[in-house]
């Protein structure tokens, strides 16, 4: 039997999320954080993350955003087969909320209608939306607002099957040394591997929604992950830049099934403000 959920409920749960999210770092990223201060062996180094800390504390308290950029708003729904939406088509729904959230919120409008003509939207929409259909009555919804200092640090590479793990090492080490302290580090590092090129970036964005400190469940990938935050953390960028072994703070890796010819790798960068928030209606 079909549940039918009123579309103005997806706006108001998008709206509130799009506030949250750019003003109320998550519980996983703030503890990182505080948990490199004590590791961290450069004295620049650990200066900056207490300051990162004492920013994101005052964001919270202050109901400011935490990064002047607050991002392009890309969300992932998980849309359960058996909902029927009344009122409105889902993605109207999603930008209306992304579109009274940045208003309500005072939020940074920083979408162009068009990538050439570069003619700001002046609301911060379209938002970039996937869907997956899934069993069910419920509609889960992620909001991940997407600063393009770290956006514009991430790559995709058509790698050769004969190029195996160690390809894939350097790329992602290579992609996050040439980033240098571009996009505001300590940052999350989201790898997509298998699929197709665009699968493989879909991947990478959707690796850096996992919680801090958990890896993969697949006991190759999770090995891959500690080996590949150990090397980039060795490279000496730090929080910032400035030096120190802080450069990221986790590393998540999906993987997909892809061709025999092929092995697509991408890897999508977060700042130290890796914002997102998730709600079911």
């Amino acid at each position: 039997m079909l549940r039918e959920v009123d579309a103005k409920l997806i706006t108001q749960a998008v709206k509130e999320m799009c506030i949250s999210a750019n003003i109320n770092l998550q519980e996983d990223v703030l503890d990182s954080l505080k948990g490199s201060i004590a590791i961290e062996e450069s004295a620049a180094g650990k200066g900056i993350l207490e300051i990162i800390v004492q920013n994101a504390n005052l964001a919270r308290e202050k109901c400011v955003p935490i990064c002047q950029d607050t991002g392009m708003a890309v969300i992932f729904v998980e849309l359960g087969q058996e909902v029927h939406i009344t009122g409105a088509g889902l993605e109207d729904a999603i930008n209306e909320g992304v579109r009274q959230g940045y208003a309500e919120g005072y939020l940074r409008k920083s979408v162009v209608s068009d990538p050439l003509l570069r003619v700001n939207t002046g609301d911060n929409t379209p938002a970039i939306i996937y869907t997956q259909i899934v069993e069910g009555d419920k509609i889960k919804i992620t909001v991940a607002p997407k600063g393009f200092g770290s956006e514009n640090m991430s790559r995709v590479k058509m790698l050769k099957p004969s190029d195996g793990v160690e390809g894939v090492v350097d790329f992602v080490v290579e992609t996050v040394s040439i980033a240098g302290p571009n996009p505001c580090p300590p940052i999350v590092v989201g790898v997509g591997i298998g699929g197709t090129m665009d699968k493989a970036a879909y991947l990478a964005k959707k690796a850096l929604l996992r919680e801090i400190g958990k890896h993969s469940d697949k006991e190759h990938i999770r090995e891959l992950e500690v080996e590949l935050l150990e090397r980039i953390n060795c490279l000496g960028i730090g929080p910032q830049g400035l030096g120190g072994r802080t450069t990221a703070l986790a590393l998540n890796i999906e993987t997909y099934p892809t061709h025999i010819a092929g092995l697509p790798v991408a890897v999508n960068i977060n700042c130290h403000a890796s914002r997102h928030e998730e709600r079911v209606i």
